[in-house]
């Protein structure tokens, strides 16, 4: 994810920190600084912190349960709205995808419980009103904050919890498809909802129904990608038609075929048709601004691009896709390993264009399609 960075590794997935999450914290100082001097900066970023160890704590309960049944998780990214874990894929048997999303919710359900033993019992309620305010027992806000991300995240709604439970429910009697579609429709309307309740005093409800909204929309814009790829290969979907560069060519050269051809991302090919990797029109620019025109293509391009042979199934080649942060495509490959086709952001939306015309869906589901892939 942009705008983030890595602190830390824990058993192969990686922890990364949002920039604006630091912004999160600042501003907690500050606010709270100005109430009650340093003390309560302090006491304000360490509760905050704590919250989000909690959140941290939270998405690895889903690694360790998607960990069981084979699905690994490259990183979690902390933001100021909570935890994002990026895994490889969600389990489409409705029995683990509720145990990889209930694994989450139990996380906070025992650190409450432990909270509440070392507390002596279950804070007082009126705490939950004054949870912000500096000065409250720090370890009885502490115990309402992971009871409220036990309920918030348990609402029917994607991207939470409850709304994988709730298209896993569906989808033992309709199938993974379509009970991503009606969960889908039932996040949107509880967003529609939210972002009302918002309008009337509390501003916060309309960024959470925001957030509820497009990840309801990514969801079941990933899941119709999944079902329109089902028995596919990936030569059915690549683009074969492209131009490349050579290894000797320059960032000038590119420039020029920018230029010229509709493409704004060029596969770096040598004489053995292997690809070496792929200069994006960012790199292109980037490179013009530091170095020149006269820069080696070899120099700029991007070298992480995923590579899948022509006959493997799409779902594989999606996956690979979605493997590397940011990649621009998937090489498509003979078993010679020359490249035959590339499996692009583009061509994946306008091949789910053509399936929803074909369907009688209509092309708007393809809108997502770049979201989803993107994660």
């Amino acid at each position: 994810m942009g705008w983030s960075f890595p602190i830390g590794v824990v058993r192969g997935t990686v922890i990364r920190i949002h920039l604006t999450f630091l912004l999160l914290l600042a501003w907690i100082a500050v606010t709270h600084g100005l109430r009650g001097g340093t003390d309560a900066a302090v006491e304000g970023v360490v509760f905050i912190s704590l919250v989000f160890l909690c959140v941290l704590l939270h998405e690895f309960g889903h690694v360790t349960a998607a960990r069981r049944y084979g699905i690994q998780t490259p990183d979690i990214t902390l933001l100021p709205i909570g935890g994002v874990a990026r895994m490889e894929r969600i389990p489409e048997e409705p029995g683990r995808e509720i145990a990889v999303a209930l694994a989450g919710p139990a996380v906070n359900v025992v650190i409450a419980l432990l909270l509440a033993l070392v507390l002596g019992g279950v804070p007082a309620p009126e705490v939950m009103a004054e949870v912000e305010k500096p000065g409250v027992g720090l370890l009885q806000r502490l115990f309402w904050v992971n009871v409220f991300l036990v309920v918030f995240n348990m609402i029917p709604a994607f991207p939470m919890d409850g709304g994988r439970v709730l298209r896993a429910i569906l989808a033992y009697r309709m199938g993974h498809a379509r009970g991503t579609e009606i969960a889908a429709r039932i996040g949107q309307a509880l967003a529609f909802g939210l972002g009302l309740l918002g309008l009337f005093g509390n501003p916060l409800l309309i960024f959470i129904a925001f957030f509820v909204y497009l990840g309801a929309a990514s969801e079941a814009a990933e899941a119709q990608l999944r079902a329109a790829a089902h028995g596919l290969i990936t030569a059915d979907a690549m683009e074969t038609r492209y131009e490349s560069l050579s290894p000797m060519a320059t960032v000038g050269d590119a420039v020029e075929a920018l230029i010229r051809t509709p493409q704004t991302d060029f596969p770096v090919v040598d004489g053995a048709g292997r690809l070496r990797g792929v200069l994006t029109r960012d790199d292109m620019v980037r490179a013009l601004r530091e170095t020149g025109p006269e820069t080696p293509v070899v120099e700029a391009m991007r070298r992480d691009i995923p590579a899948v042979n022509v006959r493997v199934p799409l779902q594989a080649a999606l996956a690979a896709l979605r493997s590397v942060p940011g990649a621009p495509a998937v090489a498509v490959e003979d078993v010679a390993g020359r490249l035959v086709g590339l499996l692009t952001h583009q061509n994946l939306a306008e091949f789910m264009m053509v399936n929803a015309l074909r369907s009688g869906r209509g092309p708007g589901t393809a809108a997502s399609v770049g979201n989803a892939l993107r994660g």
